[in-house]
């Protein structure tokens, strides 16, 4: 058995680094300065020390069809003054939203819900507070939106410069997010994106009802509005493989927040009506589950060594070959070398938070608009 779900998850792993290499590249002569009028989300709370970076950037797109609407959810620093003093001189169009302060279980939702509502472009692209962004990004996904026609478009998110050995422990681990979503979604399957670089048309949001069933959920604002989007056009969700279109994260600065961040990921899976991301999640908590138990059959005698290599080897070469391709392309290449040890630790983690993420009050009341 052991060596029946090793080789069904080598089949996979392979499967998405050849999807991967095989997916088109947007290129930038592709890049558009003028085209559909996008209106750029931005959910925050208590961003005062990033919110003027991402703005900056903004005004540095070389796209210039776009507004932008920052949603403030009750901060209790100087967020919201500092959005309105930017927006006083901004070349572009900055609107200052800020939100009542209510009880609910999802302010992210509700932030994007709230600035729709004002919104005057024909697409709707989220990022978060906290996020970077090149002068191409806009360009980018315009262009492919152009190109395809996609009905909702997931972009390539990283982190920012890694410091520590745990910020390049977290740049692998989420690459391996991104390039899964990515070429599930090349493979017609999507399973995941990430709402720090989404677009998707706003007729179709109000199309699908929004976040209208999911909204009781304090996490997902990305992924079950993909799904819904995905069920009505089956077609219609891609993933924008371009350099131009990275956003760029920071990473967490302590485990607290990472835990409770991926404890909330992990707990989504219960929250699907379609049965392909829940068996999905289900595989890998096995895939992962299977080197652990190779390893301790052989340290207990039940298992041949060679058997254990075996098992353990179909897991690490084909990851370390996508994780490698996909860290490359989020030009990322010093954490390569980082791979081995995230292997290392990474069945534990999987299971650690997929048994975690099983207790009741998983989706927690924070009110955290960034950690969504």
């Amino acid at each position: 058995m052991l060596l029946i779900i090793s080789f069904l998850y080598a089949l996979f792993t392979l499967t998405l680094w050849i999807t991967w290499l095989k997916m088109p590249t947007l290129r930038s002569r592709a890049l558009l300065t003028k085209g559909p009028r996008i209106t750029v989300v931005i959910p925050v709370r208590n961003e005062a020390q990033n919110i003027a970076n991402l703005l900056d950037d903004l005004s540095r797109q070389t796209y210039s069809q776009f507004e932008v609407i920052v949603a403030d959810d009750s901060s209790t620093d100087a967020t919201l003054s500092i959005v309105e003093q930017y927006a006083q001189q901004s070349t572009y169009e900055l609107c200052a939203l800020p939100l009542t302060d209510e009880r609910t279980a999802s302010p992210k939702k509700r932030a994007i819900t709230q600035s729709i509502a004002l919104a005057t472009g024909e697409l709707i692209v989220t990022t978060d507070g906290d996020c970077r962004v090149g002068p191409g990004w806009l360009a980018s996904l315009a262009a492919f939106y152009t190109q395809t026609g996609a009905k909702l478009i997931s972009g390539p998110v990283t982190f920012t410069t890694e410091q520590t050995i745990f910020d390049s422990l977290q740049t692998v681990e989420f690459s391996s997010l991104i390039g899964t979503g990515a070429c599930t979604m090349a493979l017609g399957f999507p399973t995941m994106c990430n709402g720090a670089n989404l677009c998707y048309v706003k007729e179709v949001f109000k199309e699908v009802g929004g976040f209208s069933g999911v909204d009781h959920l304090a996490s997902g604002d990305d992924e079950f509005l993909m799904h819904k989007v995905a069920t009505r056009y089956p077609d219609g969700v891609r993933f924008l493989k371009s350099r131009e279109a990275i956003v760029q994260t920071q990473a967490h600065r302590n485990w607290l927040t990472f835990y409770n961040q991926r404890k909330r990921w992990a707990s989504k899976w219960r929250a699907y009506e379609s049965l392909l991301p829940s068996a999905l999640a289900v595989f890998i908590f096995l895939s992962n589950a299977v080197p652990v138990m190779a390893g301790l059959g052989w340290l207990l005698g039940f298992l041949n060594g060679n058997t254990a290599l075996v098992v353990i080897g179909l897991k690490l070469v084909p990851e370390f070959l996508f994780l490698r391709q996909v860290l490359v392309f989020l030009q990322k290449k010093s954490s390569v070398g980082v791979i081995p040890l995230t292997q290392l630790m990474y069945p534990l983690y999987v299971l650690f938070f997929g048994l975690a993420a099983q207790k009741k009050d998983t989706y927690g009341k924070d009110g955290n608009l960034t950690d969504a």
